[in-house]
């Protein structure tokens, strides 16, 4: 004799074609954070119900971008989140960032810049230490490579000014774009990092290496020199 399913199996299996049919009517829009997580989660979780744990990583870190950002250990530290979660959640995350990327490969950074902007933010805006990138642009500025250069503590990382352009010569590249994060959330620059940008700027320009720009990615938003009027 066939077994019944019990109503609690019913319940949440009901509950995520419910989920899915209203992400596939109206896209990411049409759910909430917990919601699209919990999308996510019962993929490494077929047979449970997620959306307490979807609810409690969301409160743990704040947002769904925050959830994919974690790191390992962090992710570890929250009750129920096995190995198995964590390498889900972090293949999202990595699909995000090669989406991303691909936006920006195909032309001229310049002309999506907003998009480099999006990529820069789901690269590092989450990440609990700073981390300091660079992209190197050939003549048209296409990208040739786009390479973290330095990770530090919470608050401050090492540059290196004269590492960057000589790896900027090595690739040939005749542009860059920095970019860098705060986990404390503000995107103000420091002192110290106008400071950096401005020794960064004039090593290029004495090779004519063009500096586009430089962003502070932070969690409440994102910060350009060049709309400051700290690169010409």
């Amino acid at each position: 004799m066939a077994s019944t399913p019990s109503k609690t199996m019913t319940g949440y299996t009901g509950h995520r074609d419910r989920l899915r049919q209203r992400f596939m009517r109206g896209g990411k829009d049409a759910l909430l954070d917990y919601e699209l997580l919990e999308l996510i989660l019962c993929r490494a979780i077929p047979r449970r119900d997620v959306k307490p744990l979807a609810k409690a990583l969301i409160g743990h870190f704040g947002s769904l971008s925050a959830v994919l950002g974690a790191s390992k250990d962090r992710l570890s530290q929250v009750s129920g989140v096995s190995d198995r979660i964590i390498c889900e959640l972090k293949i999202v995350e990595a699909a995000a960032l090669s989406v991303g990327q691909s936006k920006i490969l195909s032309q001229p950074i310049l002309a999506s810049w907003q998009e480099v902007v999006s990529y820069c933010r789901t690269k590092i805006a989450e990440k609990s230490r700073e981390e300091f990138h660079v992209i190197f642009l050939d003549k048209k500025n296409k990208i040739i490579a786009d390479e973290r250069m330095t990770q530090g503590t919470v608050d401050h990382t090492p540059v290196y000014p004269r590492e960057i352009i000589k790896r900027a010569l090595e690739l040939e590249a005749s542009a860059l774009v920095l970019f860098h994060n705060h986990p404390s959330g503000d995107p103000a620059p420091s002192r110290a990092d106008i400071e950096m940008t401005r020794k960064i700027m004039e090593l290029a320009q004495g090779l004519s290496i063009r500096l586009h720009d430089h962003l502070i990615i932070g969690r409440s938003g994102d910060v350009s020199f060049k709309n400051l009027g700290l690169i010409p």
